[in-house]
């Protein structure tokens, strides 16, 4: 799918500084907007990770205006690539009610609708009203202990440990216009609308970005020993359009404030639209990024999937059924400040092989006389 810039960003991007990557004929190169000019950075700076970890964010070489767009036979790709991809789950009220639902329901989306009508009357409005980790989530915990409710995503959505896991390796993340992935095995599965913070290794948040942490819902409410299976699959991890940096202009309260807009297409006229509302979440963004980094170390950084309220319950093909994906799906996920993040849904079997890895990619730069940018 062919993306043009100008689609991509938002409609303030004259006033924002960003920054992303684009596949060049000769291979990838690292690209920044500010003032409305393209620029590529790659002679000063060939990787995202090490131009945010020096703060090396001008210079290079003038593209043009944005509004002219990339050079001919160049197409955007997800703005990260050094960075580990870490996401944060369960962290809103009706995720946590959904992900119990997939539990009980084991993975079966027509048993899903009545249990949810009694999970929403028992335990949706205490943890809606709890922070994580406090002695009111305690007390709670031990009601709901005491009345058989209990689930382990119950305590990663109000306990003191936030669920905080390993989405996709390194490098293999795509950008908007390319496909996205779900496994073709399958049957209940959705997109998941979210904010991604931009960390450098020692965990200062630098900048947001969109992404789609695709999830499959069969899988993991089977098990939630299959999360990695439900979460890393081919092109099953979407992230885009650009990194907006933090400036005078935008800040992690922008982050904070931000309404995340999602709408599905369907090759056979099916329209889904929801929302992501970031005030709604139960951790703050800074509290999941602590959680995060933890005990670990990340020295080309990190980026953090803050979690999503979105969990479709719209019918698609029969009642009770809920929704799931179809192949060619056009998902679009969109914030005022952030732009747009657009793929389309296919076969994580059927996907583009994921070749470049971290060895062929250093190649690549060795061979453009850029390893010494990184």
């Amino acid at each position: 799918m062919a993306v043009h810039i100008l689609d991509s960003l938002p409609a303030d991007f004259p006033h924002g500084h960003f920054i992303g990557r684009a596949q060049s004929p000769d291979g990838p190169c690292v690209i920044t907007i500010a003032d409305g000019m393209l620029r590529d950075l790659s002679s000063v700076a060939s990787t995202v990770s090490g131009a945010l970890a020096r703060r090396t964010l001008t210079g290079g070489t003038a593209i043009g205006p944005v509004e002219h767009g990339l050079p001919e036979g160049w197409h955007l790709l997800t703005p990260i690539d050094l960075h580990c991809i870490k996401a944060s789950g369960v962290t809103f009220a009706v995720s946590a009610i959904e992900r119990v639902i997939e539990e009980r329901a084991r993975g079966d989306a027509v048993r899903a609708t009545a249990i949810r009508a009694q999970l929403e009357d028992k335990i949706g409005s205490g943890i809606r009203t709890v922070v994580p980790g406090s002695k009111a989530a305690a007390e709670l915990k031990a009601v709901l202990i005491e009345e058989g409710m209990w689930s382990q995503y119950l305590e990663v959505a109000i306990g003191p440990d936030a669920e905080i896991f390993s989405k996709a390796p390194v490098l293999s993340a795509v950008g908007t216009g390319a496909p996205v992935g779900v496994r073709s095995d399958s049957i209940w599965n959705n997109p998941e609308p979210e904010v991604v913070l931009v960390c450098d290794a020692k965990g200062e948040v630098l900048g947001a970005t969109l992404g789609n942490d695709v999830n499959l819902r069969d899988f993991e409410g089977r098990s939630a020993l299959l999360l990695s299976k439900a979460k890393d699959n081919t092109a099953s991890c979407a992230i885009g359009p650009f990194i907006r940096l933090f400036d005078n202009n935008f800040t992690i309260d922008d982050v904070r404030n931000a309404d995340v807009e999602l709408t599905i297409d369907g090759p056979e006229g099916y329209r889904l639209e929801g929302r992501n509302v970031m005030a709604e979440i139960s951790r703050d963004p800074l509290d999941l990024v602590a959680q995060c980094m933890s005990e670990h170390h990340y020295p080309d950084g990190f980026v953090l999937f803050c979690g999503t309220l979105f969990a479709p319950t719209q019918d698609r093909d029969q009642p009770g059924a809920g929704f799931t994906h179809k192949v060619g799906d056009v998902v679009t996920i969109r914030s005022k400040r952030l732009g747009a993040l657009t793929n389309t849904v296919m076969t994580s079997r059927d996907a583009p092989v994921w070749e470049v890895g971290i060895a062929a990619f250093a190649r690549n730069l060795a061979e453009r006389g850029l390893i010494d940018k990184m």
